[in-house]
């Protein structure tokens, strides 16, 4: 389908409205749209936060709050509108009623969703039904425009409607020879103060951060966000094993604050659980890795979460968590900051461990690079390492 030059302008200005919601509507999707009648807008909106009226009631708003009647007029939304009841009216019809005579739709609603938020909302089966209010209400539909653009964009809405798992993101900090750590397991700080507040930024954004249970123990972290806007409160989310954080540290003594969520093989009970618990931490026990008894099977972790709602999740490590995640393909995306420090050692802890690639030609590509880039003193690489698009109606 062809679509002219002014055609696209109006859709990527719907897709940098959409972004604006980013960390405030998940696990609903990011959408922009804008209402359009010969060359001029009309009205423009996003989707502000979950549960708030949809990017396409916010347009119509705006128009009508501008004097402007619709009728005859061209709709650029991101994603194809709703046409059911959920914890707003279904735009669908409210656009047909007010006259829209054209909807250009980057991309369709996934057919099946099947996160928690979808199901409190009673939704099911969504794909299609919004457009087919519009055809055989005379309305002219056209999808497609800008459509790999809308997909990256909500990627994590899309994985987590095809799969139930929320899209994992990888970040590590690591000297240019590629050690987060030196051979006595001293780690901070590598990366500079700009790349940890851009860490704090993400972190602000995502539903959960996962981290090993040794790297627990070993650097105390507090995992929160801090020096940055706090759009969600991630979930601290730590793979026991038999490694429990002790009871003095930053995550037991936050628990009531901010959640705290240990991660063990079902039908044991490492050595500590009940004393965190007493403290808030909540045990969420879990199947055991295939073939590694006394570890969380990875991917029914991803489940679970799913099944809370969690959309994004940041992995932070350490090196034996990354490895058990890129082992399996669980990882979506990384960001990686490369520093300025030569650490040396053959004892040294390299950024990845686990069984890894048997060659090089096997090791894990990063697709679809987003950016490398300068922060601070550090060099960031971020990128996916499997292709969103997989997850495209």
């Amino acid at each position: 389908m062809a679509f002219a030059p002014h055609d696209h302008d109006h859709m990527q200005r719907a897709l940098e409205l959409a972004a604006r919601g980013r960390g405030y509507v998940e696990p609903n999707p990011m959408v922009g749209a804008v209402i359009v009648r010969e060359g001029r807008v009309l009205g423009d909106g996003w989707h502000r936060r979950f549960g708030a009226p949809h990017a396409e009631m916010e347009a119509l708003q705006a128009a009508r709050s501008g004097g402007h009647d619709v009728a005859g007029a061209t709709l650029y939304c991101t994603l194809e509108p709703c046409a059911h009841h959920g914890k707003t009216p279904p735009c669908a019809p409210a656009l047909v009623e007010a006259g829209v005579a054209r909807v250009v739709i980057a991309t369709e609603d996934p057919l099946s969703r099947r996160h928690a938020g979808a199901k409190a909302a009673g939704v099911e089966h969504a794909q299609g039904k919004g457009t087919h209010i519009f055809a055989r209400s005379g309305v002219k539909v056209e999808v497609g425009l800008l459509a790999d653009e809308a997909v990256v964009l909500n990627a994590a809405f899309f994985k987590l409607s095809r799969t139930a798992m929320p899209l994992v993101t990888a970040k590590w900090a690591m000297s240019a020879d590629g050690r987060i750590a030196s051979r006595t397991g001293s780690s901070r700080w590598l990366s500079c103060e700009q790349s940890r507040r851009l860490v704090h930024e993400v972190r602000g954004l995502v539903d959960a951060v996962i981290v090993g249970g040794g790297t627990a123990r070993r650097d105390d972290p507090l995992l929160t966000c801090r020096d940055a806007e706090k759009r969600r409160t991630a979930s601290r989310v730590v793979l026991c094993g038999q490694r429990l954080p002790s009871p003095g540290s930053k995550l037991a003594r936050t628990a009531r604050e901010v959640p705290v969520l240990l991660a063990h093989v079902a039908g044991t009970a490492p050595c500590g659980l009940e004393e965190l618990v007493a403290l808030g931490c909540e045990p969420l026990p879990l199947p055991s890795a295939e073939g590694e008894p006394g570890y969380v099977c990875p991917a029914a972790l991803l489940k679970a979460l799913g099944e809370r709602g969690a959309t994004n999740v940041l992995l932070e490590g350490g090196a034996e968590a990354f490895g058990t995640f890129f082992d399996r393909g669980l990882v979506d995306r990384v960001m990686v900051f490369i520093c300025p420090l030569i650490v040396g050692g053959a004892q040294a802890l390299a950024a990845v461990g686990g069984s890894g690639a048997e060659t090089v030609e096997d090791a894990i590509r990063i697709v679809r690079p987003a950016c490398a880039q300068q922060v601070g003193t550090d060099l960031l690489i971020e990128g996916w390492t499997s292709d969103p698009l997989q997850w495209k109606p």
